[in-house]
């Protein structure tokens, strides 16, 4: 069976750095081809220089769908299922589609449309991206212009939930599988780690937040996930709304990396009695340390095949993908991503299994 294609939905207020994500995303695709659907509309609209500078090999002109007839979660049949079903008809087809939400979007209504018979077998909803800017939430205001994203619901015309910012932020931020606190070089450090607080506390279980300056973080922290979101719609409810569904039948300089607030490495260890022993390993040194991602491949004794392994979070899922080539070592081999100040010797012990804690 074919393997359905990664879908992001990227959301969050106005002025809280989505477009400076999608750009940093295209800059750092790392030979994926990426598909975007833009979702503004009016005065508002994309800025024209994200798709001038998007003709290269991670996106091209026909890559980029623009929705620009009201707020796309009250739109879903309308518009973004015929979206998404034009970008599946192209070939090649894209190897991952990011949507940029308006930011008035609820998340929800987008995330149950990937369980419609015409996408559900196609499409997967790899991850919920919240940004957040970090600077209005201090202030209580939750965007940076409320009396733009005021304007913004009067030209909308579709829009079908009229809520406070607040209730509209919190199920934007439940529905999240990582919540990017944007904009921190505005705050205190002191005031940054409080915010990451709050928003860890009012998250579901499992949800990430990562801090960032105008959005430059790696893409791998947003990119691969494999959430399955479409597969967890009760735990991602609007708080606040009942959204009235359709009845669905069937700016950051590109090539500049300033990641400065995260770490990474590579740990490179022998092989591993079972898979089961490399999880479990994994799974302890994300509870103990502030890893966001794992991911890379391992030699499984007297296996033949080599094993995959991707954690996000606390979820660590592993497959065997392929043999291992003739001339190939059977090493392992792991990327860890994580926010700064990673204590590297620690995680690398508890890696490999030379460390007390990982054997326990």
């Amino acid at each position: 069976m074919t393997a359905r294609i990664p879908v992001t939905i990227l959301t969050g207020f106005l002025g809280s750095g989505k477009t400076t994500l999608v750009r940093h995303i295209l800059a750092h695709a790392e030979g994926r081809r990426i598909a975007l659907v833009i979702n503004e509309f009016g005065d508002l609209g994309v800025d024209a220089d994200l798709i001038d500078g998007c003709y290269d090999a991670a996106c091209d002109a026909g890559d980029i769908v623009e929705l620009t007839n009201g707020c796309i979660c009250c739109t879903v049949s309308e518009d973004f299922v015929p979206a998404m079903e034009s970008i599946l008809a192209r070939t090649p087809p894209p190897d991952h589609i990011v949507v940029e939400t308006s930011g008035l979007a609820l998340p929800q209504p987008l995330i149950r449309a990937f369980t419609w018979p015409g996408l559900k077998t196609r499409l997967t909803v790899d991850g919920v991206v919240v940004l957040v800017d970090g600077r209005a939430v201090a202030d209580g205001r939750f965007a940076h212009d409320p009396g733009a994203v005021d304007r913004q619901r009067r030209a909308d015309e579709s829009l079908d939930h009229e809520s406070p910012l607040l209730e509209l932020f919190e199920d934007q931020m439940v529905s999240a599988d990582i919540i990017v606190l944007n904009k921190t070089d505005l705050l205190e450090p002191p005031t940054v780690a409080a915010l990451a607080r709050q928003m860890e506390r009012d998250s579901r279980n499992g949800t990430r937040v990562v801090t960032a300056s105008r959005a430059r973080l790696p893409v791998e922290i947003v990119l691969g996930l494999r959430a399955e979101a479409e597969s967890d719609t009760e735990s991602r409810h609007e708080r606040h709304h009942e959204h009235h569904d359709d009845d669905g039948d069937g700016t950051a300089t590109h090539g500049e990396e300033d990641h400065g607030e995260f770490d990474s490495f590579v740990v490179e260890l022998g092989a591993v009695d079972a898979p089961n022993v490399l999880v479990d390993r994994i799974a302890g040194a994300v509870s103990r340390h502030p890893i966001l991602r794992v991911k890379g491949f391992a030699a499984v004794t007297g296996r033949p095949m080599r094993l995959a392994v991707q954690a996000a979070g606390p979820r660590v899922d592993h497959y065997f993908d392929r043999p291992f080539l003739p001339d190939e070592a059977r090493i392992s081999r792991l990327v860890v991503i994580g926010m700064g100040g990673l204590d590297r010797t620690a995680i690398e012990a508890e890696l490999t299994g030379s460390s007390s804690v990982a054997s326990c």
